[in-house]
């Protein structure tokens, strides 16, 4: 389908953030253009440097340049948290969001696997019961249930992504321990998944081009404690890693605390058996690569 300028593709991502500009940098291909929202001047900067076409949007209101770009946009990401009030898109397009993309294909909700809640280290699939513990869980829950909605009453394939952990260049244990801001908390049988950031645009990526929606739990292979992920960094640097702390006594923010009180394997098999492939499944390989290709800074 040709929008216009040679253009085939318009991918609009909201929220164009890490994991954002990841999926922009996965699409990037002559033919395809890619827009991207911010909450300010200085970031929207940040993109354009990106390669990105950069529009601010403070959640509240589309300007008309925003507006006019929305038209034509072909392939919508939706990364905003909804907060309180509840998706900001869906808020604004008061349930008509053709009216706004006249154009649409496809759409992608980035969650997260918070909206499972706790389920004492066991594994869970797609079809696990949601019990979100997390006010920010329950939130992203009502999202998924409103941009799946838009996509029954639209027609249109809406993917739900349920992102573990993620992490990749400027975000993960090497600039913790850099920072020094690394710790070694220790909960007795805690694990969590991550996803390497490159995995989430390629992933969104493999589902589009097949025009496919549903629920994917996009994770990595193998939940293990977070504090071994902090070891084995420290040794790729050779450097001492930081001491244990007991989770009990640490001193932790509301919001850190909570992440501990969820403790489940997540599952990826389903993402697996249409044929998608991870480059990083494991935080070891992941970790190594960063290091020896010198990315980890970002």
């Amino acid at each position: 389908m040709d929008i216009g300028g040679g253009i085939i593709m318009h991918v609009m991502i909201f929220g164009c953030g890490f994991s954002g500009t990841a999926i922009a940098k996965t699409f990037a291909a002559p033919g395809i253009r890619i827009t991207g929202t911010t909450r300010s001047a200085d970031k929207a900067a940040l993109l354009e440097k990106e390669g990105i076409e950069a529009f601010v949007f403070d959640g509240e209101t589309i300007d008309p340049a925003l507006a006019e770009a929305m038209k034509s946009a072909t392939h919508l990401v939706q990364s905003i948290s909804p907060g309180k009030s509840g998706d900001p898109l869906l808020r604004l397009a008061q349930l008509n969001l053709k009216a706004l993309m006249p154009k649409l294909e496809w759409v992608c909700y980035l969650s997260t696997v918070g909206v499972y809640g706790d389920h004492k280290g066991a594994w869970i699939d797609e079809q696990t019961s949601l019990h979100p513990i997390a006010e920010r869980s329950v939130e992203r829950v009502e999202a998924e249930d409103g941009w799946l909605r838009v996509g029954v009453r639209l027609g249109l394939p809406v993917a739900v992504l349920r992102l573990s952990g993620i992490y990749g260049p400027g975000r993960n244990a090497f600039c913790n321990l850099e920072r020094g801001t690394a710790r070694r908390l220790i909960k007795a049988n805690q694990v969590f998944n991550r996803i390497r950031v490159e995995d989430i645009g390629s992933c969104a990526r493999f589902l589009s081009h097949r025009q496919l929606g549903g629920i994917y739990n996009v994770t990595d292979d193998e939940p293990a404690p977070p504090q071994d992920v902090v070891v084995e960094a420290a040794r790729l640097m050779g450097i001492e890693p930081p001491p244990e702390q007991p989770f009990e006594t640490a001193e932790l923010t509301p919001m850190a605390r909570s992440f501990y009180g969820e403790n489940k394997r997540v599952s990826n098999a389903k993402l697996r058996a249409l044929g998608f492939v991870f480059a990083y499944p494991e935080y070891r390989m992941s970790l190594a690569e960063l290091w020896s290709s010198r990315r980890w800074r970002g």
